[in-house]
């Protein structure tokens, strides 16, 4: 890995957890494209998955007296679930295909709340969430507005919207290391970033994530949720006309 792509990580690690301090989502989405862009799939999705891991874990521990601890339980469950069934259909996306997926993803945040009547602080629908987001995530690389229409209804508060989403991803990229990371060991490792890129990008996200917390406090809870839409669907644009420039190149 040269110089230049190891500082676009790096800065991207940065920058994509702020973003997520703050909106709880948006960061997770702009990282997986922009790895995509620069490491082959099965690296972006555990690099990704690394990297989110340490930006949600700690965004958890510092909101976590906000934690819907009951949530974040059905959701493990239900995500190992998903992990299990992914794994076993051996999916690896090709990159275009990645970037329309990772394109078409934002579009879930404009269903009609009315179609979905769903609440993550009901069991069921917190174990729901776990295995639709965790299946979505393992196979577009992010499934953040999936995840997110499970919280539009709830009446927690934007502390406890992110906070809890936070600990939930924990265990969504936990379950995207675990699937593509074994098979890309055993394949040699090729394209994964070295050991010492994650040991300068794992303290900027932490710092990333500190700042975007310090932003997060001085929102309000309406201006939270309009401008997480129109983040998240921008940058879904931008992915699906990537992926219609790869399609079009047969890459």
């Amino acid at each position: 890995m040269n110089v230049a792509v190891a500082g676009f990580v790096v800065l991207m690690a940065f920058v994509t957890a702020l973003l997520s301090g703050v909106f709880g989502m948006a960061g997770g989405l702009i990282l997986m494209g922009a790895l995509a862009l620069v490491l082959p799939v099965s690296a972006a999705f555990v690099t990704h998955g690394l990297l989110q891991m340490v930006a949600n874990g700690w965004r958890a521990i510092l909101h976590r007296q906000h934690v819907r601890w009951d949530i974040v339980g059905w959701y493990a469950l239900a995500s190992a679930l998903a992990a299990g069934v992914v794994a076993l259909m051996s999916f690896i996306p090709s990159k275009p295909m990645l970037f329309l997926l990772l394109g078409l993803v934002p579009g879930v945040l404009w269903l009609p709340q009315s179609w979905l009547k769903l609440d993550a602080a009901r069991p069921p629908q917190a174990f729901a969430s776990g295995f639709l987001v965790t299946g979505l995530n393992l196979m577009a690389g992010v499934a953040g507005p999936l995840l997110d229409i499970f919280f539009v209804r709830t009446e927690l508060t934007r502390h406890a919207i992110v906070a809890t989403k936070a600990a939930t991803q924990v265990f969504a990229h936990l379950a995207k290391v675990a699937v593509y990371g074994a098979p890309l060991i055993a394949a040699g490792g090729e394209g994964f970033p070295p050991l010492w890129l994650f040991a300068i990008a794992i303290p900027l996200s932490m710092a990333g994530t500190a700042l975007g917390g310090r932003i997060l406090d001085r929102m309000t809870d309406v201006n939270f949720k309009r401008w997480t839409r129109w983040i998240v669907t921008a940058v879904g644009v931008a992915y699906l006309i990537q992926a219609a420039q790869l399609f079009a190149r047969g890459a």
